[in-house]
């Protein structure tokens, strides 16, 4: 049959079967059937009555959001069933959205009912993997069997433990029964079973440990117990042995209460034995404890609930034990927020004390916030926001003598925008709007006495448009192009806010604005700075450039770059004409390789104040290498001390057994390797082990070295996907 004899007939049977596929599943998301060569040599035959095709030397067939791929497959297009032989493989998402795949040599797939009967079967549903005689399996619920089968965990073609049994049945709620069972340890049986249970989900008890040596440390050994208190309650203790600073552990808790919230708990202590290896900041109490509880609610009437009570002895017991989330969040904060939302308002309710005493906090005691979200006036063109809050604040310093003081504090503003496009391309939105503020007598600072009013009046309006052109018949091996998009978007933003009564140095500083290396918003309520809103008169610039190609049948951005700055019409004290230039730049030349570029250009002084750019490799599974540079100029009145650093992670997969990583970190200023670190990788079938070792630089103090030694069970990880490979520290128990 020749190749254009061939295309008819797929034309027809794909036009044939899309038009008479009869009833669909309520879960297929297209009723018409898609039949394709796998290697563009396959036949397609179409009964006379359209009722079958028969399609040889492998096809791929895509009907109602399941895949079959085969060598040869006979289609029934009134049972909606297939019958597929020679290296099949079926895809397809069961009724409670798990991805499922199975692998025979002979299977009957219903696509309706995604229903499989096959034999010389193999199954993946991690954590198990089960290979067969014969198998019959429904995605609309109910049990699963299968005959003769072999059952593991471990993921190679010669596992290195097995159970082999008569028969298995998988129950929908996950639990697997097989019968007359052996237990293989590489060829050798070492026990039978008439009857072996267990649940696909991980064992409700189970021990971690993460053994190792770290200088600040000496040995340790960081270990918790967990355990199933019910169904929704999980529980665990901690339990860590530091020869040099002591034992320290505590409970930990979490829960599922249905409608009523999702939570938990932790709480741990420790008896430093030297906590002068600590003390960056004056003397620290030896007895050092944190303690973290949350909670939250969320249901489909709108309404949330959060929160978190977090403490902890002194500013650096995170930072000591707790490495992973001292990087998250250095300052964790204690706060509780209530919110409802409807289609057009939300009403907010946040409560913020100062737990800890060493971190600055403006306290909210409470900060009630109604929200007003883009609405349309009636019939007319014009749209109405608004926000306005109710809160008794307090300024507290962490600093003893620092300054503090307390004040109440209503705000209200409102806003009205009318969007319009004219011409079909050019999109125009001006608005207008006012606040008020309102202070109370201001508790602790005599120069912010009494009462205070604010009026606040703003105007401004938003251009922009947006272009593309398609060039399809661009194509490059090169660049991994497969058609070119270009699309363009230039946007000028104007606001205009004449200067307040009120200045920010003659108003209580709660809300401030803090030093940020981007650009802060210029609209409001976007800007939401209260204390700190000044008279403005300012063009911001924006320019976005994307290029855009099809790689592999999706759509991918080979450029996504954008650019934008402020020119200040009438800068205030302090500020220049221009603002900086900012750049970030992503760049795509091939599906594995990515250079991301941030830059912050100084227009007076023709210096770039930041920038930071990262080039990612990643050609294959067995590769993945990144390389940066981090620079930030020396800014005593802004940032202080800069950086020139220059970074790179390095992973080497050797084989299917060995792997090994390096990450390092290096100052160019003073030519110091910063920080250093290595891991090796080895899949042990059943589990995985890491050896890691991390060595860093103090410059001056004693170099802070750790090593560290974590085993996983490859059915149930410890980590999550990729998650040892973006935070190697957790090798480290860190």
């Amino acid at each position: 049959m020749n190749s254009s004899r061939t295309r008819a007939l797929t034309l027809c049977t794909l036009a044939v079967l899309g038009a008479t596929a009869g009833e669909v599943a309520p879960n297929a998301p297209d009723s018409g059937i898609v039949v394709q060569s796998r290697d563009g040599m396959s036949e397609v035959e179409v009964s006379t009555d359209a009722s079958t095709a028969t399609a040889r030397n492998g096809v791929v067939i895509r009907w109602m959001g399941s895949t079959l791929s085969a060598k040869t497959v006979a289609i029934d297009n009134e049972s909606g069933s297939v019958q597929a032989t020679g290296d099949v493989v079926i895809d397809y998402v069961d009724e409670l959205g798990t991805p499922q795949r199975w692998k025979g040599s002979e299977v009957q797939y219903d696509f309706r009912r995604r229903r499989v009967v096959a034999s010389g079967f193999r199954m993946g549903r991690p954590p198990f993997f089960v290979a067969g005689k014969k198998a019959e399996v429904s995605a609309e619920g109910g049990q699963q069997n299968a005959s003769e089968v072999v059952l593991t965990t471990d993921d190679v073609a010669e596992p290195g433990y097995r159970i082999r049994a008569k028969s298995l049945t998988i129950q929908p709620d996950k639990t697997l029964v097989a019968e007359n069972a052996v237990l293989y340890v590489g060829k050798v049986p070492m026990m039978y079973f008439p009857k072996y249970t267990r649940t696909a989900d991980r064992h409700p008890n189970f021990w971690t440990a993460t053994p190792g040596y770290r200088s600040l440390y000496g040995p340790f050994v960081l270990g918790s117990y967990h355990w199933e208190v019910r169904t929704n309650v999980t529980a665990a203790l901690d339990l860590d042995l530091r020869q040099r600073r002591g034992v320290g552990g505590g409970p930990q808790v979490a829960y599922d209460l249905g409608n009523l919230g999702q939570g938990g708990g932790r709480f741990y202590y420790l008896h430093d034995d030297a906590p002068e290896l600590s003390a960056l900041n004056g003397p620290i109490d030896p007895d050092r404890y944190r303690f973290d509880f949350r909670h939250s609610v969320t249901n489909d009437s709108g309404f949330e609930f959060k929160g978190i009570l977090r403490g902890q002895s002194d500013s650096m017991v995170w930072r000591d034990f707790f490495e992973r989330e001292y990087r998250k969040d250095p300052q964790p904060k204690t706060f509780a927020e209530v919110s409802k939302s409807w289609s057009d308002w939300s009403l907010d309710l946040l409560a913020q004390p100062q737990v800890n005493d060493f971190f600055r906090t403006v306290e909210r005691l409470p900060d009630v916030r109604l929200k007003g979200f883009r609405q349309a006036i009636g019939v007319t063109p014009v749209f109405y926001e608004s926000e306005s809050s109710l809160a008794y604040l307090r300024y507290r310093d962490a600093f003893p003598g620092g300054t503090n003081f307390a004040a109440f504090r209503a705000d209200s503003y409102h806003q009205i925008l009318a969007p319009q496009t004219y011409l079909g391309w050019l999109n125009v939105t001006p608005r207008a709007g006012g606040r008020f503020t309102h202070y109370g007598d201001v508790e602790g600072d005599p120069a912010l006495s009494g009462g205070r009013d604010r009026w606040v009046l703003n105007t401004g309006v938003d251009v922009g448009t947006k272009a593309s052109r398609i060039w399809p018949s661009i194509s490059n091996r090169a660049l991994d192009l497969e058609g070119v998009r270009h699309i363009v978007e230039p946007t000028v933003s104007y606001v205009y806010v004449p200067r307040p009564d009120q200045t920010p140095v003659e108003l209580p500083q709660f809300d401030r604005e803090l030093i940020t290396p981007r650009l802060l918003p210029i609209h409001f309520p976007d800007y939401s700075q209260i204390d700190s809103v000044d008279s403005q008169n300012t063009l911001r610039l924006g320019l976005r450039n994307k290029v855009q190609t099809k790689r592999g049948g999706e759509v991918q951005n080979l450029v996504n770059w954008s650019v934008m700055t402020d020119w200040r019409l009438r800068p205030r004290v302090g500020q220049t004409t221009f603002a900086d230039i900012y750049s970030d730049l992503d760049f795509s030349p091939r599906r594995w390789i990515t250079l991301t570029s941030e830059t912050r250009f100084d227009i007076d002084t023709r210096e770039f104040r930041e920038s930071n750019h990262r080039l990612t490799l990643t050609p294959n599974e067995w590769v993945d290498w990144s390389f940066g540079h981090r620079y930030l100029r020396d800014d005593f009145g802004t940032y202080g001390i800069g950086n020139n650093v220059f970074f790179s992670s390095l992973f080497v997969k050797f084989n299917e057994n060995w792997g090994a990583r390096a990450v390092h970190q290096f100052e160019s200023r003073d030519g110091v390797l910063e920080e250093q670190q290595y891991q090796i990788y080895r899949d042990l079938r059943s589990w995985t082990a890491a050896l890691g070792v991390r060595l860093r630089d103090n410059r001056g103090a004693p170099s802070d070295w750790t090593i560290g030694v974590t085993f996983s069970l490859k059915a149930f990880p410890r980590f999550g996907l990729g998650e040892d490979r973006s935070n190697p520290n957790l090798l480290l128990g860190m």
